[in-house]
């Protein structure tokens, strides 16, 4: 047990001794959770729509109005007045509109005879963000307008009333838990990926080699101080993470107790998994090139930004196997849903194997030669 002390003490010796790396372990992650939480969160708002009025009866300068009164609220779009649809048609292919409204001639006369009038909408489809929000738009404002009064006895019609059983999430608090664990994740890249290789390419890892300690010893001795290096960064965004993105009651004890004890599992697997990468390797470029690919395919697919079930099979594969997809439910059902240590069994119990798996197998792999 001293020896596995005596390699966790010098290891985080020298991580005390680089306050870069401990700025960008632990405020990188927060800056990414403002920055992603703000620039995806909100509502697309300010679009500019260009409107071709070729009947200019009084039904399409009442729909007129109607857009005018998007504009001064909701502000989702801008009517901008065309005289013909050629004009705004080429704005919209230069990118100076984003999209067209055209009332064809015979839209009040269609209107009043109740001959299924129909206005046309030409959109920039290349940005599926702005052309969904124009079409949501204007689908509840035309819903609006065709909104008969309503009667004065009961229908047949069914209707749907929601129930909510949460407040508003809005998207930052949504992302804080993928944020914890990406901070998590960087800590443990760092401290069980490119600390070890820079160590064995500056021959100090020799050092351990002539010693007595075994292999399993020294496994968990840089495993458990790459998981402290990593509690910490994911306990400082539980706390500021929480505070930052307005979670509700964020200094709960009873729930913050439950989001360390995963934090503790999250980063003993994540270092673990890094060191079973990491096993074989001694180029220190490596780790580094590593670094992204892993990102892209831990990160993404683990629900962080968004929902599983939308993606394709061979993805949701992927996810099955993933320790972020794990650590990512967990952290949503304690922070979004405050939920209780029985809902994240599964979470914490895939992780406990998948830490005893990856630290099996590095031993196995791990060759104590110089």
């Amino acid at each position: 047990m001293n020896r596995i002390l005596a390699i966790i003490e010098r290891d985080l010796r020298r991580f005390r001794r680089s306050p870069t790396l401990i700025i960008i372990s632990l405020i990188m992650p927060l800056v990414q959770l403002v920055v992603l939480g703000y620039a995806f969160g909100g509502k697309v708002k300010n679009l500019t729509l260009g409107v071709v009025d070729q009947d200019h009866g009084v039904p399409a300068i009442k729909l007129k109005e109607m857009f005018q009164a998007v504009a001064a609220n909701a502000r989702t779009f801008q009517p901008i007045a065309y005289t013909d649809e050629a004009s705004a048609l080429r704005d919209v292919r230069n990118g100076r509109i984003n999209g067209v409204l055209t009332i064809p001639p015979h839209y009040s006369r269609n209107t009043l005879a109740g001959n299924n009038p129909q206005i046309a909408l030409i959109e920039d489809n290349t940005d599926q963000f702005a052309s969904s929000a124009l079409e949501g738009s204007l689908t509840l404002l035309l819903s609006a307008r065709n909104q008969k009064p309503i009667p004065s006895r009961l229908t047949s019609d069914a209707t749907l009333s929601i129930v909510e059983i949460y407040p508003y999430v809005p998207y930052i608090q949504y992302l804080l838990p993928g944020t914890i664990v990406l901070a998590i994740f960087v800590s443990a890249m760092v401290g069980g990926g490119i600390i070890f290789i820079d160590d064995k390419a500056r021959g100090l890892h020799e050092g351990y080699l002539v010693t007595p300690i075994r292999k399993f010893e020294l496994i968990l001795g840089f495993n458990l101080s790459g998981a402290i290096k990593a509690i910490i960064s994911g306990v400082v965004l539980v706390v500021c993470g929480s505070l930052i993105a307005g979670i509700p009651d964020p200094l709960n004890i009873a729930r913050l107790a439950r989001m360390v004890l995963l934090v503790v599992m999250t980063s003993l697997a994540l270092i673990s998994m890094m060191f079973l990468l990491m096993a074989r390797v001694s180029d220190p470029l490596v780790p580094r090139a590593v670094f992204g690919m892993l990102n892209t395919v831990l990160f993404f697919p683990s629900g962080a930004v968004y929902p599983i079930q939308a993606f394709p099979a061979w993805m949701k594969i992927i996810t099955t196997i993933d320790p972020f997809t794990y650590a990512v439910h967990g952290f949503k059902s304690l922070v979004l849903k405050n939920t209780s240590l029985i809902a994240i069994l599964p979470d914490l119990a895939f992780l406990a194997l998948f830490t005893i798996v990856s630290m099996g197998a590095a031993t196995l792999l791990f060759r104590r030669t110089l």
